[in-house]
């Protein structure tokens, strides 16, 4: 019998720490590169906009999640003009 996991995280990270991180992470990132794509912007335009460089775009762009801290991913919603919002409940 397999196992059914809710989400690809909780199959992948054993460290509940870790698997949280993932997610928040992933979100962030899946959020920066929606906004990027719905500005209508070039990678070098939302490099420019965030402070980075366009190879660090491409980089969130294409999923590199292990380059990235949530540090680093909260400046970059923030110089987008993106808040961020945080919820806890319970496991």
């Amino acid at each position: 019998m397999s196992e059914t996991f809710k989400n690809i995280w909780d199959a992948l990270e054993e460290d509940p720490a870790e698997r949280e991180t993932m997610k928040i992470k992933s979100k962030m990132m899946m959020d920066i590169a929606q906004h990027i794509k719905s500005m209508g912007i070039t990678q070098a335009q939302a490099a420019k906009l965030m402070g980075v460089s366009q190879p660090r775009v491409s980089e969130l762009v294409n999923g590199k999640i292990d380059r990235f801290t949530i540090d680093m991913l909260v400046a970059m919603l923030a110089r987008l003009g993106l808040q961020v919002e945080v919820t806890m409940k319970a496991a």
